[in-house]
């Protein structure tokens, strides 16, 4: 799944396990495009999802809300998600947001 867009390109790709891997940058540029090939995978898999941030190079607040729409979308179908590797841009931005517990980011994750 890919999608590219002005000034940046995000990707997000099923490495097996339930490990989601994201890369490249979670803007509003990007998050239009990615959002329905994601939300595709969440609704037709199974088991755990592990969304791996390690690649994120910049996200800004549309990025924030895929990730809260992710832990939405995962909950409703009664699957665990977490966040992985989540890069210090990313954590501060759930910060100053007060986001971090509601998606289990922590400054030790």
């Amino acid at each position: 799944m890919s999608a590219p867009a002005e000034g940046g390109e995000a990707t997000a790709s099923l490495q097996g396990d339930g490990v989601l891997a994201v890369r490249g940058a979670l803007t509003f540029a990007t998050v239009p495009d990615l959002y329905p090939q994601s939300e595709a995978w969440m609704r037709d898999s199974a088991g755990p999802v592990a969304v791996d941030l390690q690649d994120v190079q910049r996200a800004d607040s549309a990025g924030l809300a895929l990730l809260v729409e992710w832990l939405r979308l995962a909950r409703a179908s009664g699957r665990e998600l977490r966040f992985i590797n989540v890069p210090e841009q990313v954590r501060s931005l759930v910060r100053v947001n007060g986001l971090g517990r509601a998606l289990q980011i922590n400054n030790h994750d």
